[in-house]
């Protein structure tokens, strides 16, 4: 997680946002952010963080590239949907 000067700042998304975009629980974000998977900024010394626009764009071009384009997938690989969905909170279902 970066920390975020001045000079960067522009609109950005909260963890809330991100997981509404993703269709994913708000604590999946927060894992995938504390792994590296999605980049974050820390926004204040408390620690909360916001997301780049582009840079969530960036990150579902990748998955959608890997997985649209490639009939195997690297147990390595970050963006590996097996490791993606073990991290992911399966308590809330979005309709």
């Amino acid at each position: 997680m970066d920390i975020l000067d001045n000079e960067k700042m522009e609109p950005m998304l909260t963890i809330k946002e991100v997981a509404t975009l993703l269709h994913i629980h708000v604590n999946t974000v927060r894992r995938w952010s504390d792994r590296g998977i999605i980049k974050s900024y820390q926004i204040n010394r408390r620690g909360d963080r916001r997301f780049h626009q582009k840079d969530i764009a960036h990150f579902l071009n990748r998955l959608n590239h890997k997985y649209s384009y490639s009939s195997e997938s690297n147990i390595n690989d970050p963006l590996n949907l097996y490791k993606l969905d073990k991290y992911t909170d399966h308590s809330s279902t979005i309709l």
